[in-house]
């Protein structure tokens, strides 16, 4: 890693109060409890790396809260997301972390096969068809195509809508973030 993580024991009041940025006003999924779920990955090394900026861990923590319990979008739809996210930025870290994830949104080895595959996978319904295809078009030309939107917007509402366009910007940070510091896979990620 080109950036030590700081302990969790080691973080200043400023990191501690900085995570409860991740409580969004409106939680509209499951928000697990401070120190999150002894069965999943804590990312540990993440929340270190971010506790050497407790000001930008605090901004950030706000925008990434929303993502992931605030969200219109269903818990499939944002794990569709944020696996495609992972393959197309080959982020490795991204991509097994969220692995943890996939029973939980109602994803199969074939569901997350589809994913990786892209747009073009058999057997997608139309609308994961559209999210798979509209990560590869955010991330590609930085825009969403008319047929993609229009794919969208037939089982989307204008929030939901916005929100896809986030959570890829925000999963396409995390993965340029976990990449570019050459983050180390945590010992609870299997």
């Amino acid at each position: 890693m080109r950036i030590e993580p700081i302990p969790r024991d080691e973080w200043s009041p400023e990191m501690l109060k900085a995570l409860e940025a991740m409580r969004p006003p409106t939680a509209r999924h499951y928000v697990p409890p401070p120190g999150g779920r002894p069965d999943r990955p804590r990312a540990s090394n993440v929340m270190g790396i971010f506790a050497h900026h407790p000001d930008l861990a605090q901004a950030f923590f706000g925008f990434n809260g929303h993502i992931l319990y605030g969200t219109t979008l269903s818990l499939r739809q944002r794990q569709v997301i944020t696996l495609r996210v992972a393959t197309v930025r080959q982020s490795r870290y991204l991509w097994l972390q969220h692995q943890a994830h996939k029973a939980d949104a109602g994803l199969t080895d074939m569901d997350v096969a589809r994913i990786a595959y892209g747009p073009e996978a058999p057997h997608l319904d139309p609308l994961e068809r559209a999210l798979i295809g509209a990560v590869d078009e955010l991330i590609g030309d930085g825009r969403l195509s008319e047929a993609t939107w229009e794919a969208l917007a037939a089982h989307l509402d204008t929030r939901q809508m916005l929100d896809l366009i986030f959570s890829v910007g925000c999963y396409d940070t995390v993965a340029r973030f976990c990449d570019s510091v050459e983050l180390d896979l945590e010992t609870d990620v299997h």
